[in-house]
């Protein structure tokens, strides 16, 4: 096995490696001692004799059996096999064939090794009086160091991870030989010390930086580029339109084809923007009394997504109408009633209002200020939206268990109602039947004349299996790609079309399977005509003002969604090649909504998860094993706009099938969709997995690069912050106040400041751009 030699610069742990040394060091000068038993014999003696290495249950005859494989077996002579060892090694290209030759280093000699009965690590470094011929490869041994270390280590603190750090420091010829001319223990010290500041100023040149990014921090943004008006969105159309063509035609003409692969995602993006449009379409009919509801919701997902697909820079982006947006009409709503406004007028203007923002922030380039949002932020926010999710789906399986499970007023209400309606001339007192049934039904057979309906607790159990079915087979068939069965392009289809086949199938379960238990489902209201003009002028003057600061608030979250999102999408991990366009897309969905909010159609922008899932879907993936772990890393993404033209058409056509077949979905499996939204969008959100990091032991910590080079304190220190900045983000958003959760939009400006003066500046600058989401 072949280790690669430590950073200074970068991995923090060989500092603290040599510090733990310095601090309990074991030295031995000028050992007489001619073979390797009794020189490790010596260390070990020495190492016991130490007060500062005292371990209360080391037995050190066991621990020379333990450093040699063939202890216990006979063996002829002296002859040892050292357990694990690390030996330098150099190699040189010779000759134009390119050959390679390796040359070893044979002036130390570093043995390693785990021993159970140690609390601690112990390192002892050994210079030999004269060099020692011990073999092939090692003829003239001058030093020989022994590293000690328990089993139950984090993966950077292990035997062989201390043994890395020495090897890489006695690796130079020039300071071994400063090293043979020291005469004290204090001068060899200080010896590694220097050592160490030269590897760390070796190491410290300009490739440190980072996706172009400088160690101390992100150019400064001037006044003059947010004064050259339109520079962004034409800098966007220059970059983009080049290869607008090959939005079409990349997959479908040429050699890489990806036909399979666009018609899984089609399949996948078409139920992801369909289901949400249903449930968020519901909410809001119940919000506005039927005044948004589930047709128009769909409409303007279809109108709004085709143009997006069409004529955005990004594609892959995703517009939906997502939950923040129907608590904003919510809150509209309750205005209206208490100023007695007409609903679809201020609604009108208010989207107006956000449009016409929207247009300054794009004309004005304000998406530079995205440079201020690190990743820190977007994952915060990202994490933020997975748990609006969740929260979601129980508070709706809670209000179904409110209504059948449990006897509540709003239960009672509901069967007196259907009691009412269903059996009027039975003469049979229903009251005492509904209070005294556990699992209470009501014979609809003399109206229908088909079936039982059963309401209570059958329904609520069941709806609570539909929910955690949804989410246990979309989540198991997304990860089967993982599992060793099937062909791995079966498997590829298979986890692209988890969230269709879950929801599908469990559809069929609540409405065919268990048809004779009522379920929740969506209403529908027929309309005449979904494109009526809003009575924009009715309004007054004082009206049309307030309405200005209600769009005011609307648009800065639309302009912290859209570019977050967008910002998700063309993360460096996805490999994305096309370019970026923030401008033009924010103007983009500007004009859309304008058209949208006349018609009094749901307000649409960038969807989280749904856009990074759909860049998944698109995306080549291959494994990779790292010390043990496997992680999963994108090759390459095939960008294309027809995925979605295509899924956001088949969304428009969708309006054919209400109220049938759409509206045997029952709502329980709408929130199972928001579970596995949530679950499957925190895959690969490192602010969740440093989260995760407090629940696992040392030995189970992956080795991530910024495990490896930032000190597992600052780590936690950072997490830290970041969870009480997703704490105060979920009180503001999730308030029972509604009005509180309108300035949701300021809360998210102002983390910012807190990005970048919460943390104490001149202690974290060697690790501040180290961490991969600061």
């Amino acid at each position: 096995q072949y280790l690669k030699l430590k950073n200074f610069e970068e991995e923090v742990r060989a500092h603290r490696d040599l510090d733990g040394f310095l601090a309990r060091a074991s030295i031995i000068l000028d050992e007489t001692a001619t073979s390797l038993d009794d020189v490790l014999r010596e260390m070990l003696k020495h190492f016991a004799e130490d007060p500062q290495n005292i371990e209360p249950s080391c037995n050190f005859e066991k621990i020379m059996s333990t450093l040699f494989t063939d202890s216990g077996t006979p063996r002829e002579g002296n002859v040892h096999l050292l357990s694990d060892t690390i030996q330098g090694v150099t190699a040189t290209v010779t000759g134009d064939s390119m050959c390679c030759s390796a040359k070893y280093n044979n002036a130390i000699f570093l043995d390693s090794c785990t021993i159970k009965s140690l609390q601690r690590r112990h390192v002892c470094i050994s210079r030999l009086e004269r060099p020692q011929n011990w073999g092939e490869n090692s003829c003239e041994v001058r030093f020989v160091i022994l590293v000690l270390a328990p089993p139950k280590m984090k993966s950077t603190k292990t035997a062989t991870e201390v043994g890395r750090t020495f090897a890489t420091m006695f690796s130079d010829i020039t300071f071994r030989q400063k090293l043979l001319e020291t005469k004290t223990e204090e001068e060899f010290k200080e010896a590694l010390v220097h050592q160490r500041f030269l590897l760390t100023e070796v190491n410290q040149k300009p490739s440190a930086m980072s996706n172009g990014h400088k160690l101390h921090g992100p150019k400064p943004l001037k006044l003059h580029e947010f004064l050259n008006v339109g520079k962004g969105i034409s800098d966007d159309i220059a970059r983009r339109f080049p290869v607008y063509a090959l939005d079409f035609t990349d997959g479908v003409i040429g050699n890489n084809k990806a036909i399979g692969k666009y018609i899984t995602t089609m399949i996948f993006l078409y139920f992801a923007c369909l289901l949400p449009s249903i449930a968020f379409g519901s909410l809001n009919d119940e919000n506005t009394r039927g005044a948004i509801d589930v047709q128009k919701t769909i409409v303007g997902q279809g109108i709004g997504g085709l143009l997006y697909a069409l004529f955005s820079g990004q594609p892959l982006v995703v517009l939906l109408t997502t939950a923040p947006l129907a608590l904003y009409i919510n809150v509209i709503r309750g205005i209206c009633d208490d100023y007695n406004l007409d609903f679809s007028a201020f609604y009108a203007w208010i989207g107006l209002w956000n449009s016409f923002f929207l247009v300054m922030y794009s004309l004005f380039n304000f998406s530079l200020l995205m440079k201020l949002f690190k990743r820190s932020t977007e994952e915060i926010i990202a994490l933020f939206i997975s748990i609006t999710f969740v929260l979601d789906a129980f508070k709706g399986i809670i209000k179904v268990f409110k209504k059948y499970y449990y006897h509540g007023r709003t239960g009672d209400s509901y069967l007196e109602k259907a009691r009412t309606d269903a059996i009027p001339s039975l003469g049979i007192n229903t009251t005492f039947l509904m209070n005294s049934s556990v699992s209470r039904s009501i014979s609809l057979e003399n109206q229908t004349g088909t079936h039982d309906v059963h309401y209570g607790r059958e329904t609520a159990v069941l709806s609570l299996m539909l929910m955690l079915g949804t989410l246990w087979l979309g989540h198991t068939l997304y990860q089967f790609k993982k599992s060793p069965y099937l062909h791995a392009r079966v498997r590829e289809i298979l986890s692209d079309c988890a969230l269709p086949i879950s929801v599908l199938t469990f559809s069929v379960v609540g409405s065919y399977i268990f048809k004779d238990i009522e379920m929740s489902k969506f209403n529908y209201n027929p309309s005449a005509s979904l494109f009526v003009l809003a009575p924009v002028q009715s309004l007054s003057i004082g009206s049309v003002m307030s309405a200005m600061g209600l769009g005011f608030l609307l648009s800065m979250l639309f302009f912290i969604e859209q570019n977050i999102v967008a910002s998700l999408t063309n993360a460096p991990e996805n490999r994305l090649v096309k370019g970026t366009a923030y401008h033009w897309d924010l103007l983009l969905v500007a004009l859309i909504n304008t058209g949208l909010s006349v018609f009094g159609l749901p307000w649409i922008h960038a969807a989280f998860p749904h856009s990074p899932m759909h860049v998944r879907a698109l995306a080549y993936v291959e494994e990779r094993v790292e010390n043990g772990h496997i992680y999963e890393t994108i090759v390459s993404v095939k960008e294309t706009r027809l995925t979605s033209l295509v899924a956001n058409f088949l969304v428009g056509l969708s309006l054919l099938l209400l109220p049938f077949p759409l509206q045997w979905i029952p709502k329980p499996v709408l929130y199972g969709l928001f579970l596995y939204i949530a679950l499957t969008s925190i895959d690969g959100n490192q602010l969740f997995e440093r989260v995760a990091l407090l629940l696992k032991e040392q030995t189970a910590y992956p080795p991530t690069h910024y495990i490896r080079r930032v000190p597992q304190r600052k780590i936690h220190y950072f997490t830290g912050l970041q969870v009480l900045q997703l704490l105060i983000l979920c009180g503001f958003g999730m308030s029972p106040l509604p009005y509180m959760k309108m300035i949701f939009p300021l809360i998210m400006i102002g983390m910012i400041p807190i990005r970048y003066e919460a943390l104490p500046g001149k202690a974290w600058m060697p690790f501040f751009f180290l961490l991969p989401s600061m």
